[in-house]
């Protein structure tokens, strides 16, 4: 076996994992960045960027599907081959991470594909070579794909994301497991080019982890697509034949198609990295970190490996934190209180902070506002396609935001300032003074708040109370 060393390790060079070793090697560090696979990792090759690109098109096709009865007539014909072209021609570079691995050794750092391990508190080994870490180790190994145990899964040929972003050309039938983000984005994708989908979710409603109204709307969305959704309902036993897969549901409803995405969730498995000896507890299911993601003495872990809030943004937060505490540059800590999300469905879904429900289980006195994007003026003005709502959940006795939701057209665009009230704990009285721009989707968190245009504003909803539920917000 052979020896190195350097000033830091980075195990496993992901989009968190390339961005800290990238800002290190900036800072005049010597940094070796060690990956199983792709440079840039799922995010880059197999989810957020590929995924949004197909979204994209989409979303082009159901806006020429809404010309109808606004601007004329349109016919469209749905091509999934420019989409695929695009994804593994443009996007992934055909799956090849030699300009990730570029830009790492053109930066100066030393790029080992293998799989990592710690082998003590400064070391790690790969391969035939163990490296040691002057400064430190940052532990950045990510997540994949949860497969559930059932019955006959294992039997059978399903895809998971990987299989959809590099598809070549799309089935004319698919059961997705899975009614989260990643299993809704995806089951409104494919039905906008003709593929027949069906969506289970075992939980009671699609989106469980956002605002019931989030999951009527995508709800109400999906059954005027075509998409059949089964909630509160568990796959029993799956088994295929030559030419289709049958999931048994546990109420007793068998749904047949040619393929079966499994979207179910990310799973972590940290057992392998030889945490334990650096003494660090490796029968946890993720890493525990404190605030500045810190594990143990000069080892840190960022990104999904942590378990906290896992989203390529927060991932790539904690780069920025784990970079300034080796280098020894001052930065805010981790906080987890303003995480924003953002399902992108048509409505989109923008989410940040507490759930109405989730903040009333936090012991918070709550006041809620809920306008419905139809009923704002540019919500009035966009017409066919404005269903959504801006929802704010607001603490009564600070007279403050917790959480908020806003779904409709950009409704992730327009959460970035719902984003910044609940970060940065603006009172209400100052959402209240700002003067927004009219006519805007943004525009509608003004009428939501009673901000202006108090006398108008009911002319589109003569039933809103919002107003005078928060206008008691911080008088107990």
């Amino acid at each position: 076996m052979t020896h190195s060393e350097v000033d830091v390790v980075v195990l496993g060079v992901g989009t968190c994992g390339e961005d800290l070793s990238l800002q290190l090697l900036d800072a005049g560090l010597e940094v070796a960045g060690i990956e199983a696979s792709l440079v840039g990792g799922e995010c880059a090759y197999w989810a957020c960027i590929p995924s949004k690109v197909m979204i994209r098109a989409s979303s082009l096709l159901a806006a020429a599907r809404q010309v109808d009865g606004v601007a004329g007539h349109a016919e469209v014909t749905p091509d999934w081959a420019p989409v695929a072209a695009r994804v593994r021609n443009e996007v992934t570079g055909g799956w090849d991470d030699s300009m990730g691995v570029g830009r790492f050794e053109q930066r100066g750092g030393r790029l080992i594909h293998g799989r990592g391990r710690l082998t003590g508190p400064a070391t790690v080994s790969v391969g035939e070579e163990s490296i040691t870490a002057r400064r430190g180790i940052v532990v950045a190994t990510g997540s994949k794909p949860a497969i559930p145990p059932i019955p006959g899964l294992a039997d059978v040929a399903y895809w998971t994301t990987h299989d959809i972003i590099s598809a070549e050309t799309l089935p004319g039938s698919l059961t997705i497991l899975g009614g989260g983000a990643v299993g809704c984005e995806l089951a409104q994708l494919v039905t906008a080019f003709g593929v027949k989908v069906a969506i289970v979710e075992g939980r009671d409603r699609l989106l469980p982890g956002e605002e019931p109204e989030a999951s009527s709307v995508v709800a109400t969305a999906f059954a005027a697509d075509g998409i059949s959704v089964h909630t509160g309902v568990m796959a029993e036993s799956i088994e295929s034949d030559q030419s289709s897969i049958t999931v048994k549901l546990s109420d007793g409803t068998e749904v047949v198609a040619e393929r079966l995405l499994v979207a179910t969730g990310r799973a972590v498995d940290i057992t392998e990295l030889g945490l334990e000896s650096a003494g660090i507890d490796a029968t946890t299911r993720f890493i525990e970190v404190d605030d500045r993601l810190r594990a143990a003495d000069q080892i840190w872990a960022i990104g999904d490996v942590t378990g906290k809030s896992m989203f390529t943004h927060v991932a790539v937060r904690h780069a920025a934190v784990v970079a300034a505490d080796i280098i020894g540059r001052e930065i805010a800590p981790m906080r987890y209180d303003a995480v924003p999300r953002v399902t992108f469905t048509m409505p989109e879904i923008g989410a940040v902070g507490l759930t109405e429900a989730q903040a009333v289980e936090a012991g918070i006195d709550v006041a809620v506002a809920v306008k419905h994007v139809p009923a704002t003026f540019r919500g009035w003005i966009h017409g066919v396609g404005n269903a959504g709502f801006i929802k704010l959940v607001v603490d009564r006795q600070q007279g403050q935001l917790v959480g908020a939701t806003a779904a409709g057209p950009q409704g992730g665009e327009v959460l970035g300032m719902l984003a910044l009230a609940v970060h940065a704990k603006l009172p209400l009285d100052q959402l209240r003074s700002m003067i927004y721009p009219f006519p805007t989707f943004g525009g509608g968190i003004g009428e939501a708040i009673g901000a202006s245009g108090r006398g108008v504003m009911t002319v589109l909803d003569p039933e809103y109370k919002g107003l005078q539920e928060l206008d008691a917000v911080g008088n107990p």
